[in-house]
């Protein structure tokens, strides 16, 4: 009825006439008419279409497909599995260890299949124990300020606020972590205790890995006793020696055309050349950098200011934020290894995963040529892990060399010892390990499916949008340093960082980046007063705040007290936005703290600065209810400044030790009190 239209009669009219009027009747016949001819024609062109493959059917068909997909139950039923290892993981070490389990579960007749908790219908781990014998294992790295991964964030939000009876289910859990960091693990703890509060069994005991120290060696030695255990929970026993097994299989494809062939994308095919919003991780934005300048004045060091242009991305970022960049590695890298493994590297190919269930068909986009996996998608500066040793060994010509890397990739304790001194102390990466081994020529294939996929590398953002909103800025220090056997290592990120330059008449360098989001903030009320404590390069985010403090004052709001304690090494080398900070000062914006430690006989870092200003800490936090930030590094700095914090809270606030924990700890829930660190 939506053809025909009302039209406007007089009051009173409408009795006078018959209800419907020949021409009414007329054009009623014609309408029912053509709509009997247009649905016979549709229902006989949809016949003729089932005949071949129509776009109409095709959402259908793929959204029954990710059904499917989702269900990690249908797939360990279909494929006679009991394990299934869930990660939750940030930089690709969770997910490493996880498929590491999953694989060696064939020794110990616990075929298993590894599991990304985003990707999968968590909601099925209530029916996981209707399967004989099943295990479900959490490898669970914690971020952040003591947060699950983005990928585990739904998963623990599931566990965290539903009263879920998890009877029968089997569990374990191993934790990845940082000891340098306030919330050590407290991801895997928690997964862990509330597993076991709704009910679920603890096949074995949770497992803390220290990602400061040797995380490989944590791992491996809960590893060690948890098969063990799971045999004889279970009552099954161990096939015997470790299995070597190829996870993907090579097809070399040289007829594939141009098109088709990834060149370093992050997941859609073409898309840093045909760019569409909105970007994130898997989908970067290929910003040109407008501004790369050196901040050191002297001192051999060097510390890069780059500014990246945002503008008609739709990106937004506001002050704390962190700009992630996918950065590429070394040339020179790439080629060296390429030799060492006798590989055409131009050559193009697939890795295809012969577990035919797993969701993830590729372990980096294919097909590729080994130039671009080894360029773009693989880390190849990242020390070699044990297992990886262990399969290299296989490929070496001389069985001193073969018994030599068995040895360093064993969990005996002084193989153990050996791995320590000889890759984690030397820093070997796998060409300097080829390099030193030079019997062991492994197929290229084989190297790109043992080496982790590349990671993203994240800065904290050091401009604010208010100012700046149509770029980002980001500070940097240039890593380079040598090795005990002689190499000189060099930074992926800040190496490739310090090679982009912009020249006039030339078109910019362009770098894939992303913005994450952060917790980090200045307090929503511009008069609230706030301590920021940021040697070196961690003064970036404040900068970004400090600026937005001063586009306040700008506007005639009221500011609060703006204090900053900055540090570095001399005055005249490595000053970093002297001249800005010394502006700011002077115009009131911020109550500036320095530190030099080298330009006196005694050092004086910025925690002598604080010691020092007990009463103006005091006034901040404890009267005026201020917010206090730390950032920069976490094993040293961060906690010396949060002790001074602690004793500031003591004798100013008359409190006792456990007392000025629990201050800092609703400053922390309040977000007062917030680091943004790294180790």
């Amino acid at each position: 009825m939506d053809a025909q239209t009302e039209t406007e009669v007089p009051a009173g009219s409408v009795s006078d006439e018959p209800f419907l009027g020949p021409l009414d009747i007329i054009l009623l016949v014609s309408l029912l008419a053509g709509t009997a001819w247009y649905l016979l024609k549709g229902k006989k062109k949809e016949s003729q279409a089932s005949q071949f493959k129509s776009y109409s059917i095709q959402p259908t068909t793929v959204n029954t497909m990710t059904m499917v997909e989702n269900s990690f139950i249908k797939k360990l039923q279909s494929s006679g599995r009991r394990l299934v290892v869930f990660y939750g993981s940030q930089t690709g070490t969770a997910e490493e260890f996880a498929g590491r389990l999953a694989k060696e579960g064939i020794r110990y007749q616990m075929k298993g299949m590894v599991a990304d908790p985003e990707e999968c219908n968590m909601e099925e781990l209530l029916m996981l124990k209707d399967i004989d014998k099943s295990l479900a294992v959490f490898c669970l790295a914690t971020y952040g300020e003591g947060d699950p991964t983005d990928n585990c964030m739904e998963f623990y939000d599931w566990i965290q606020n539903n009263d879920l009876d998890m009877t029968g289910l089997n569990y374990a859990v191993f934790g990845l972590g940082n000891k340098t960091y306030e919330h050590y693990n407290k991801v895997g703890i928690y997964v862990d205790k509330r597993l076991e509060e709704l009910g679920a069994n603890r096949v074995f005991e949770l497992g803390l890995g220290d990602d400061d120290a040797n995380i490989e060696d944590y791992f491996i030695t809960w590893k060690e006793k948890f098969w063990p255990t799971v045999c004889d929970y279970f009552g099954i026993e161990s096939t015997g020696e470790d299995v070597l097994m190829r996870q993907y299989r090579l097809l070399e494809q040289p007829d594939v055309s141009a098109d088709r062939i990834y060149t370093g994308e992050v997941a859609r095919l073409h898309s840093l050349q045909t760019q569409r919003p909105p970007f994130d991780a898997k989908n970067p934005f290929l910003a040109p950098i407008k501004v790369n300048r050196e901040l050191h004045k002297a001192g051999g060091r060097s510390c890069m200011h780059v500014e990246f242009d945002i503008e008609g991305s739709k990106m937004r970022y506001e002050a704390g934020d962190h700009l992630a960049m996918y950065p590429v590695n070394d040339r020179d890298l790439v080629e060296r290894l390429g030799r060492l493994c006798n590989a055409e590297l131009d050559t193009v190919f697939s890795l295809i995963n012969t577990d035919t269930d797993s969701s993830k068909k590729h372990p980096f986009p294919c097909p590729t040529t080994y130039r671009t996996a080894l360029t773009h998608y693989l880390e190849i500066t990242a020390l070699p892990r044990t297992h990886i040793l262990k399969e290299l060994a296989e490929y070496c010509g001389e069985e001193k060399d073969k018994e030599f890397l068995r040895f360093i990739s064993s969990t005996a304790p002084d193989g153990k010892a050996k791995y320590q001194e000889w890759v984690q102390d030397s820093c070997r990466n796998i060409v300097h390990v080829l390099e030193d081994i030079p019997s062991c020529h492994p197929p290229i294939d084989h190297v790109c499916e043992l080496l982790p996929r590349l990671q993203p590398r994240y800065y904290s953002i050091s401009s604010s949008s208010k100012l700046h909103p149509t770029t980002v800025h980001v500070t940097a220090v240039l890593v380079k340093y040598e090795t005990k056997t002689g190499r000189l290592n060099k930074g992926v990120a800040t190496t490739f960082l310090a090679e982009k330059h912009p020249n006039d008449g030339e078109p910019a360098p362009r770098v894939p980046i992303f913005i994450r989001k952060s917790q980090f903030r200045l307090p929503p009320k511009p008069e609230t007063p706030v301590i920021m404590v940021g040697p070196g390069t961690g003064l970036a985010p404040f900068r970004g705040f400090i600026q937005e403090r001063d586009h306040c004052k700008q506007e005639g709001k009221e500011i609060g007290q703006t204090t900053l304690y900055f540090g570095c090494r001399k005055r005249s080398e490595d000053y970093i936005y002297e001249d800005e900070l010394e502006d700011y000062s002077k115009r009131g914006i911020i109550n500036l703290r320095v530190a030099f430690s080298r330009d006196q006989e005694k050092k004086v870092y910025v925690t002598h600065l604080l010691e020092q200003d007990s009463d103006l800490i005091w006034s901040v936090i404890g009267e005026n209810k201020g917010h206090f930030y730390i950032c920069g590094d976490a094993k040293n700095m961060a906690t010396d400044v949060r002790n001074i914090l602690l004793k500031v809270i003591r004798s100013k606030g008359g409190l006792s030790e456990t007392e000025a924990q629990q201050y800092i700890k609703k400053m922390e829930a309040q977000k007062r009190y917030s680091a943004d660190v790294w180790s």
